[in-house]
């Protein structure tokens, strides 16, 4: 079943946290677990559930959903690993370490050119060449009107002159987004007049975030405003990353954002082009000091035109839930690589 295939094979996301010492009056290490369970309430972990936490389980709470299109969960790990442990493996090894659909994935500097831009590990999939030179506006491929007509200029069947082709309109898609953000996200054609916009997904995603934005102002904003200076603490990087999705190889263009503080860290992560399958993508992990170890959240947003129509309902349920495995999955791995 294609959409049940879909769950399976990516990952999604938002709205994590790190807290800030509550007060001088206690030691720092007491301060950081009082904040960390009115963190978890206020994310709608239950007190049941603190149990099974310390017992190394995996828990989820409830992430509420913005946008008819919108896929969003939330989960929590305690690991014995110190905060600063969790985040230096996170950056050092990124998601590729743990999520199993993950191909490959490159670096793409700030710097970069088209030139060196084609020099980025990145393969399209047999069926996917042959399907570009037909391609029109729909569901197959995301692309906007514009990079659709681009690819019908394409005369030959030769693989590379498609992959070639393909790549420009990678480089234009990062470029876009470089330079302008959230507003230089180009649409992608559906046909008969639809589009779907994933600039304006992700502004829902970010602005659905009430506990980053009350805590986390300055990251807050640089993560909406983007272009713009980041604050002291945080680290940003691009990936292109070549994942398995629906059996089919497809392109993810990926801004990441490490921000750390003395008492943890955070991770945001914007998928800002998807080649098909699903529109765009967010998640956050954070990780806060917890009684000889860390508290890691995961939330996830996606969104995907897959969950509308007939039986929303239904396909919002079957998505969410096979979303929330796949991110227990994920903490799991975490979990076991640090051990």
């Amino acid at each position: 079943m294609r959409f049940k295939e879909l769950f399976d094979n990516y990952k999604i996301g938002s709205k994590i946290i790190i807290g800030l010492v509550m007060s001088c009056a206690f030691s720092a290490q007491a301060a950081s677990n009082l904040h960390t369970q009115e963190l978890m309430q206020q994310l709608g972990i239950l007190q049941q559930e603190l149990v099974n936490l310390e017992r190394g389980k995996v828990v989820s709470f409830q992430v509420t959903e913005n946008d008819k299109k919108e896929l969003a969960a939330g989960v929590a790990i305690f690991i014995s690993s110190a905060p600063a442990e969790v985040v230096e493996f996170l950056r050092n090894k990124g998601m590729i370490s743990v999520d199993t659909e993950i191909i490959s994935q490159s670096l793409i500097s700030p710097q970069t050119t088209l030139s060196s831009f084609k020099e980025l590990n990145f393969k399209l999939g047999d069926k996917d060449e042959a399907d570009l030179l037909i391609a029109k506006p729909g569901d197959t491929f995301n692309l906007s009107a514009q990079e659709f007509k681009t690819l019908q200029t394409i005369k030959s069947e030769h693989p590379d002159l498609i992959t070639e082709a393909y790549r420009k309109i990678l480089f234009g898609r990062w470029q876009g987004y470089h330079r302008k953000g959230l507003k230089g996200i180009a649409t992608y054609d559906r046909g008969a007049g639809r589009v779907s916009d994933p600039g304006k997904e992700l502004r829902t995603a970010i602005l659905s975030n009430k506990v980053l934005s009350k805590h986390f102002p300055e990251l807050y904003q640089a993560w909406l405003n983007y272009p713009v200076i980041m604050p002291a603490n945080a680290e940003e990087r691009f990936f292109l990353i070549n994942r398995q999705v629906e059996n089919r190889s497809t392109a993810v263009l990926l801004h990441r954002i490490i921000s750390t503080e003395k008492t943890g860290g955070i991770i945001l992560s914007r998928q800002f082009y998807v080649g098909h399958s699903y529109n765009s993508n967010q998640f956050i992990i954070g990780c806060l000091p917890y009684r000889n170890g860390s508290l890691v959240f995961y939330t996830n947003r996606t969104f995907t035109d897959q969950v509308t129509g007939f039986g929303s309902g239904l396909k919002h349920s079957i998505g969410r839930e096979q979303m929330r495995h796949r991110m227990e999955k994920h903490l799991t791995n975490i979990k076991n690589a640090l051990k």
